[in-house]
C-alpha cells in the first residue's frame, strides 16, 4: 500500500468517525431537548420519555434541524406555552453542545 494509499485510508476512517460523532450528538441533543419540552409541557417519568423519543424520531422526516424545530415549535403552541423561535433555537444549540460534550466525555 502506497503513502497515498494509507493516507486516502486514515481520511475515509476519519471522515466516517466524524459522521458517526455527529449521529450520535444529534440524537443525544434530541432527545435532550424532548426532555426539555416536555417538562414545558408538564409531562414528567415516562410520558416525558416518551416525547423524547417522538422528538428523536421527527428528525428522521428531512436533512437537518428545521423538521426537530417545527415539531417543538408547533407542541408548544399548541399547548399555549410561550417562547420565541430564537429560545427554541438557543436551546437546540445549547444542548448540542451538551450532547457533544456528554458523548466525548463517555471514553
Amino acid at each position: 500500500m502506497s503513502t497515498f494509499d494509507k493516507r486516502e485510508e486514515g481520511f475515509e476512517s476519519k471522515f466516517a468517525h466524524d459522521e458517526e460523532l455527529r449521529f450520535k450528538a444529534t440524537a443525544r441533543r434530541n432527545k435532550l431537548l424532548g426532555l426539555w419540552a416536555a417538562d414545558l409541557l408538564g409531562k414528567s417519568g415516562t410520558d416525558a420519555e416518551d416525547y423524547a423519543k417522538e422528538v428523536v424520531r421527527s428528525d428522521f422526516e428531512e436533512p437537518g434541524d428545521e423538521d426537530v424545530f417545527r415539531k417543538i415549535r408547533g407542541d408548544l403552541d399548541a399547548a399555549g406555552v410561550e417562547l420565541s423561535d430564537h429560545q427554541i433555537r438557543r436551546t437546540m444549540d445549547e444542548l448540542m453542545h451538551t450532547a457533544v460534550d456528554q458523548i466525548q466525555n463517555q471514553g
